[in-house]
């Protein structure tokens, strides 16, 4: 009987597993994951649900797992495979023997240069043991420092207001949401954050963190110093490829793959954060994205070319963000954009549609109260997966619908 090995257990190992059995797959199916819980969500960490100290939102009920006939292994780490012997070795000294495997190893936290390991006063987030602690600290009367104005970041500093405590977010660059967020936006949600009482400093360079007196200090270029209760680190994430570096496997910004999500090894896979591959409606560009969707279409495309069925990666990205009311959504990649197209919906939300030099649509960027501009953007990622070449004008105008354009 054939035995399929997954490393990590986050949401594209987890999906990774039950669509085994939802195509047909009657072999073995091993997930190991390294958290000591069963399978959760990760987006509702960083955004409002974070204020919530109760359990996370698990992907599965854990008698789901043993239904469905697969083993799942927590609190142990995958420490190394072997390629010519097929075999995965644990934590505990287990040796597992694979007939294929699958690396859904996920991200980690970039550490901020000479910060203090292990501090409670400087965290950063990725499980739910980061998040409990941040909540115990998020209470009126605490400042909270962030130190990165992306997605986690600003998430954080919402809810953090929420709770009552005194937010400041110090960003490098000139501006929040620099990677892959247009200034439009950016701009909208930096007045938001301080409307809420957020102090947000860009453009600051940190010479130092520090835990000090039973608090963390934050040192600027500038000879400012400024204490909080808690520093959270959010500068971004770097894919865990260490098992795939001793392996010998490619890398290239994450375990390299191929439009099936195929390794440079014989049946080894890897999808998810941990991978980078070629984005063929992007002239088959190597990306590596960190998202949630990314995370689960690539967990079900892995399970179907495990069994063989020769699926391409074939989706256009997608991503969101909650502040506040505030919902943020982009589709597609924006870089290379020429010029872009607004249109106005109402209630202040606005989409942006992002063309090349060639009149094709290759992004969109939308923000608004709840989901205002859900059903736009999804018609903008059908209209980007087409490769279509719409008419600027019938973009901006709010009266002309996207369908329309579609159809077209």
């Amino acid at each position: 009987m054939a035995h399929f090995v997954i490393i990590g257990a986050g949401e594209c190992g987890a999906r990774a597993a039950f669509a085994l059995r939802e195509k047909g797959f009657d072999g073995e199916i091993t997930l190991v994951g390294a958290e000591p819980l069963h399978p959760y969500e990760r987006p509702p960490l960083s955004k409002a649900g974070a204020a919530d100290a109760s359990d996370p939102k698990f992907i599965a009920a854990a008698e789901k797992y043993a239904e469905s006939g697969i083993r799942l292994l927590t609190g142990l780490e995958a420490r190394d495979f072997d390629r010519s012997s097929k075999t995965v070795t644990l934590s505990d000294g287990t040796t597992l023997s694979y007939d294929k495997l699958l690396l859904a190893t996920g991200a980690s936290a970039r550490s901020f240069p000479g910060a203090p390991e292990n501090s409670p006063h400087i965290r950063a987030l990725r499980t739910h043991h980061d998040a409990a602690a941040l909540r115990g600290v998020m209470k009126p009367g605490n400042h909270i420092a962030i130190i990165g104005g992306g997605f986690i970041g600003l998430e954080l500093a919402a809810t953090a207001r929420l709770l009552g405590a005194k937010v400041t977010v110090v960003e490098g660059l000139e501006r929040v949401l620099k990677r892959g967020v247009p200034e439009e936006i950016a701009h909208l949600l930096t007045e938001r954050h301080r409307a809420e009482g957020v102090d947000i400093r860009c453009g600051v360079s940190i010479e130092a963190l520090t835990a000090e007196g039973g608090k963390a200090v934050i040192r600027l270029s500038g000879g400012e110093v400024t204490e909080a209760d808690l520093v959270l680190v959010g500068i971004g994430a770097r894919p865990n490829v260490e098992i795939a570096e001793r392996a010998g496997l490619a890398i290239d910004n994450g375990i390299s793959v191929d439009i099936h999500l195929q390794t440079s090894a014989l049946d080894v896979f890897a999808a998810g954060d941990c991978c980078s591959f070629p984005l063929p409606i992007y002239g088959g560009r190597r990306v590596r994205l960190e998202s949630w969707r990314n995370a689960q279409e690539q967990g079900t495309l892995a399970a179907a070319n495990m069994l063989g069925l020769d699926e391409a990666v074939s989706s256009v990205p997608w991503f969101w963000s909650d502040q506040y009311d505030m919902t943020l959504q982009i589709a597609g990649l924006a870089e290379g954009a020429a010029t872009h197209q607004r249109r106005e919906l109402g209630a202040g939300a606005f989409i942006l549609f992002h063309l090349d030099a060639g009149g094709r649509l290759i992004a969109a960027s939308g923000i608004g109260p709840g989901n205002a501009v859900a059903r736009d953007i999804r018609l903008a990622e059908m209209l980007i997966a087409a490769g279509a070449h719409p008419d600027p004008a019938a973009l901006a105008a709010s009266d002309i619908k996207l369908k329309s354009l579609l159809a077209a």
